[in-house]
């Protein structure tokens, strides 16, 4: 019998397979089919997911372990910071060890475990690295320039100002009102620009961020591959450097971030060695439910046989959300 978990990284959901552990592993095919059945909101289980986060063995040294991200939809991430915290605690409990890293399709990230967030909320620090600029990186063109940072984008919307940053993963951050947080301008800007376009061939992932204070944001991305997600880690990461670059005086290097998002919190912070940077994403690491299913139902994406059990975890987390609504922010 397989098993499978149900994690989420503020409250953005997945279920982790680990490839090591069954006695015949899922080709690539099996594996997208398998995500596209699983996640599937309807058809799937648990209510869906945003993807399904597959480990591996990893010869690189130092690493524990290789993650491969499907989205919903089939295609691949270059990575996923709220999904590698929860692959990191995998690891972390699998291996009896704190500090390590994970290979990713892009790097091998340095992860290790913090100090809870709240009581019951195991939390990592995940590496979001390499960061590029440049248009090649994510890729984008049409934007008179090879790179956009902090500038304006009247194809995109009037008045906003834009700064694209890969992460690897690529990102388009605007720092806007509230007003503009809770319109409708985000979605109809994320379904434009990861349909065919010519600014965006590959897509991108579009976050829009309103500044509450000091070291403080929120953010809300509509994720390549998924759409809303309730957070977007690549997107917190990335958006948290738009922050220290172009708000100088509102948001420090070195520093702790308080990042709010429509699931939680997450801590970030911004490293800047002689303009090469590099971001540390701290946050939840929650597994909510164990799954046991037939080895061979993997193959051929077959889950009614699939019996699940609750963590109990989910709980815990659900405190830490109250805890932080009830703060003023």
């Amino acid at each position: 019998m397989a098993q499978l978990l149900k994690v989420h990284g503020s409250q953005n959901q997945f279920f982790i397979l680990d490839q090591t552990k069954l006695k015949t592993k899922l080709t690539q095919p099996e594996l997208v089919a398998l995500t596209k059945q699983i996640t599937d909101p309807t058809k799937g289980l648990l209510d869906g997911a945003d993807g399904v986060l597959v480990i591996d063995h990893s010869d690189h040294p130092g690493a524990l372990g290789s993650m491969e991200v499907i989205n919903t939809d089939g295609s691949i991430a270059s990575m996923c910071g709220n999904g590698l915290r929860t692959v990191a605690r995998y690891l972390s409990d699998k291996y009896q060890q704190d500090t390590f890293k994970v290979e990713t399709l892009d790097s091998d990230l340095s992860v290790h475990r913090e100090a809870e967030l709240a009581a019951g909320v195991p939390t990592f620090s995940v590496e979001i690295s390499p960061v590029s600029f440049d248009k090649a990186s994510l890729p984008f063109d049409h934007l008179g320039g090879d790179t956009l940072i902090d500038k304006e984008a009247p194809a995109f919307a009037q008045e906003l100002k834009f700064t694209a940053i890969a992460v690897p993963n690529p990102h388009l951050i605007s720092f806007v009102s509230s007003e503009v947080l809770h319109s409708n301008l985000l979605g109809r800007l994320g379904k434009q620009l990861n349909q065919p376009n010519q600014y965006f061939p590959d897509g991108v992932n579009v976050s829009f961020a309103q500044i509450l204070d000091h070291n403080q944001l929120f953010v809300r991305t509509y994720e390549r591959g998924v759409g809303f997600t309730n957070a977007c880690g690549t997107g917190m990461s990335a958006t948290s450097l738009a922050f220290c670059l172009n708000y100088p005086q509102t948001a420090d290097f070195e520093k702790p971030i308080s990042v709010y998002n429509p699931g939680g919190m997450v801590k970030t912070r911004v490293h800047d060695d002689n303009r090469t940077y590099h971001i540390d994403l701290i946050g939840n690491a929650t597994f909510t439910h164990q799954i046991t299913i037939p080895d061979a139902d993997l193959h051929v994406h077959q889950l009614h046989r699939a019996k699940i059990k609750a963590t109990g975890e989910q709980r815990n987390y659900l405190n830490f959300v109250n805890q932080l609504k009830q703060q003023e922010v």
